[in-house]
């Protein structure tokens, strides 16, 4: 279907694609990943035709077509029903030149051609499609322009689906969806009848749709067979005995350089040496290793609250007066509480989590909160709302008021921040950076909650694991609305479904959701279906509540050896400041004397803290290291 050959293409003179090359079969369904930057957009437009290479060449199979999600959402009067119908553009053209030709046997052949396409049953597919994506009946005969541009761009993807094109390019096709219409998509491309390129940060669908992984990394590509899994592993296998290469390489250099050393002025090793000298320029600079990104995400620890944390009671929430988007909530939220939110868009998701972090409040009933409750809330839209011309550093000093500049900068470089990075204009930031620093300014109170509202939207596959891991390691309440399936699975230890108008616990785990949303379970929305599913991710959720449990007291111990160290350090760089006071030397020894024995008290407290910090400290890696 797709022969790529020595492809080369460069971007202000930087080559991004250099000599790569690869082959994808007819019928094959593709993942194609790789760091951020390293070209997976560019290659799928050189691919589409958007843009010429500048060295090798890109052939398709003869006559194939090929079809992407338009880049700018559709709008206009058009109805979503009717964009859709568009994609088709051949039953298009013949259904217009049916109704307008005069020719009898022309419009026999139209007709035997429409029978050929099933053009009569695309509007039945085109409803399907579209119903699948979350946009119903009403929504498919309203004017295309009056919907929202994340709605808009799911017409845009529907029509894409719908061309059944010979090759399908989606680029992060889930980022404007939820959880339902993911899942309808992971099950409608793991059945799609031709070939499909797809780049996705979500792992769970990288395992469930494709049948080979095309990887793009150091501007050449490597086609692997499998899922993402069976990739990650062949890879990291593949970087280790690149590794072990790399190090066996450098050790016959240090070798053959010691002999040059010691024998190249030496008469009769001299042959023997200019030998060695010859070895070394055919062994040459082994190439490094490819090396995953390091990011952090650390969410700093809350103080200690007694359950409950939240407790509603008879509660409503909306917007307009007298008409509430939710009712009737009757819930209660733990410390150690790990909730997921179900339920399509549009059923109150979004209005319940701001209900909780207080940007809402009660219609009806009441919110009862915890005394010193803080919570940090992390909505979408709050990305697109960074100061563009601040940096980092300087939006969250501003929060952090009462804080030194030092401790800004250490709760950055705990959602992966260098100095350079922290300085940086956010207009300047890429989009994964700018969600680590949202979710560093919802942290700025220290809070109890988190309430995350699609938080790895911008983020990498590396990025998205760092986040699990920091969630399962924050001992506070999480409650998480989010489309990425390994996210819910990996974190989430109980469901609570938004629904008809009202949240309520959904007796069920994903795998009996996703078969309710695919029409899969006969159950009711909150009845239990039955239960097939591996343990795998309510083992990891219930390791990391035992983890965390057991973590939580040297956690506080190390946090109170940082906030003493921090109070001692600042106490002696006070007192040298008063001791640099030469008019302090010409009288009042007794002073001189009350400041040298408050020094050497700071000294000493800075030494303690420092060793608490530290055996704190080495007893949570130890217990990271322990199975």
């Amino acid at each position: 279907m797709l022969t790529i050959s020595s492809l080369t293409y460069r971007i202000g003179g930087r080559p991004l694609l250099e000599d790569a090359t690869a082959r994808i079969a007819r019928g094959r369904r593709i993942g194609l990943v790789g760091p951020n930057g390293s070209g997976k957009t560019t290659l799928l437009r050189l691919i589409a035709g958007a843009i010429e290479p500048d060295g090798g060449s890109l052939a398709l199979a003869r006559g194939a077509r090929v079809a992407s999600v338009a880049q700018e959402a559709p709008g206009g009067a058009a109805t979503p029903l009717e964009t859709v119908l568009a994609a088709d553009s051949e039953r298009h053209a013949l259904l217009a030149e049916a109704e307008h030709s005069e020719d009898a046997g022309r419009i026999v052949e139209i007709q035997t051609r429409l029978m050929d396409i099933a053009a009569h049953g695309a509007p039945a597919r085109a409803a399907a499609i579209l119903a699948g994506l979350g946009i119903g009946e009403t929504a498919q005969h309203r004017a295309t322009g009056d919907l929202s541009g994340g709605w808009r761009m799911r017409v845009a993807l529907a029509a894409a689906l719908f061309a059944e094109a010979d090759l399908l390019l989606l680029d992060e096709p889930t980022n404007h969806l939820d959880l339902e219409a993911t899942m309808w998509l992971e099950n409608y491309l793991r059945n799609y009848p031709r070939t499909l390129l797809l780049v996705s940060h979500d792992r769970h669908i990288l395992n469930a749709v494709p049948d080979g992984i095309l990887h793009l990394s150091g501007r050449a590509l490597s086609l692997y067979p499998g899922g993402y899994d069976n990739f990650a592993r062949t890879h990291a296998e593949r970087r280790a005995a690149e590794a072990a290469s790399q190090a066996r390489r450098a050790a016959k250099r240090r070798k053959l350089e010691g002999f040059v050393a010691r024998f190249r002025y030496n008469a009769s090793k001299a042959r023997q040496a200019q030998s060695r000298l010859k070895a070394l320029e055919r062994l040459g600079d082994a190439p490094p290793a490819v090396e995953r990104g390091n990011v952090e995400i650390d969410f700093p620890t809350p103080e200690g609250l007694a359950p409950p944390l939240i407790t509603l009671s008879g509660a409503a929430a909306g917007y307009a007066p007298g008409r509430p988007v939710l009712e009737r909530l009757d819930l209660r939220l733990d410390p150690d509480d790990r909730i997921a939110l179900l339920g399509a868009n549009g059923n109150g998701k979004s209005t319940f989590a701001k209900l909780l972090a207080g940007e809402l409040t009660t219609m009806a009933g009441e919110i009862i909160r915890a005394p010193k409750l803080n919570v940090g809330y992390f909505a979408q839209h709050q990305i697109d709302m960074l100061e563009a011309g601040e940096s980092a550093f300087q939006q969250l000093a501003r929060l952090m008021a009462k804080a030194a500049p030092h401790q800004v900068r250490a709760r950055l470089g705990a959602f992966g921040f260098t100095k350079d990075q922290a300085d940086m204009a956010s207009r300047n930031l890429s989009g994964g950076e700018k969600a680590r620093l949202n979710l560093a300014l919802i942290s700025h109170g220290v809070p109890q909650i988190l309430v995350l509202d699609e938080p790895t939207n911008h983020l990498d596959l590396e990025t998205r694991e760092t986040l699990v891991q920091a969630l399962n390691g924050f001992p506070g309440a999480v409650i998480v609305i989010s489309h990425d399936w390994d996210l819910l699975e990996l974190t989430a230890e109980r469901l609570w479904l938004v629904a008809d108008g009202t949240v309520r616990p959904y007796d069920g785990d994903l795998d009996d959701y996703r078969r309710l949303v695919l029409g899969k379970s006969a159950g009711e929305p909150g009845k239990k279906p039955a239960r097939d599913k591996s343990a795998k991710g309510k083992n990891m959720r219930r390791d990391a509540a035992a983890g965390r449990a057991k973590q939580a007291p040297l956690k506080r111990a190390a946090e109170s050896a940082e906030y003493r160290l921090n109070q001692a350090v600042r106490q002696k760089a006070d007192i040298e400041a008063r001791l640099a006071d030469t008019t302090l030397y010409d009288g009042a020894p007794e002073r001189l004397a009350e400041l040298g024995r408050k020094l050497s008290a700071a000294e000493r407290a800075i030494a303690q803290a420092e060793a608490d910090w530290l055996q704190a400290a080495e007893a949570l890696e130890e217990m990271d290291k322990s199975p």
